[in-house]
């Protein structure tokens, strides 16, 4: 079963991107100087892909647990 280590893998690492995209379009609304409830609107808008990659990330590292566990 070590395909299904390296499937897990994948899905982390997409985790991981959708992460590092989020992180990157807050920064980009903090430095346009928006005001607090602009600010607040546009982080709003990030967090179901914060929430996202974070899932994503959970489940491929559970798939590579599985898959060392039963490999």
């Amino acid at each position: 079963m070590e395909w299904l280590v390296w499937v897990g893998a994948a899905v982390s690492l997409f985790g991981l991107l959708g992460l590092i995209l989020s992180i990157v379009k807050v920064n980009k609304a903090r430095r346009a100087g928006l005001s607090d409830e602009e600010l607040r609107a546009a982080v709003q808008k990030v967090v179901p892909l914060n929430m996202g990659a974070l899932f994503l990330s959970v489940i491929g590292l559970m798939i590579v647990i599985v898959g060392i566990s039963f490999g």
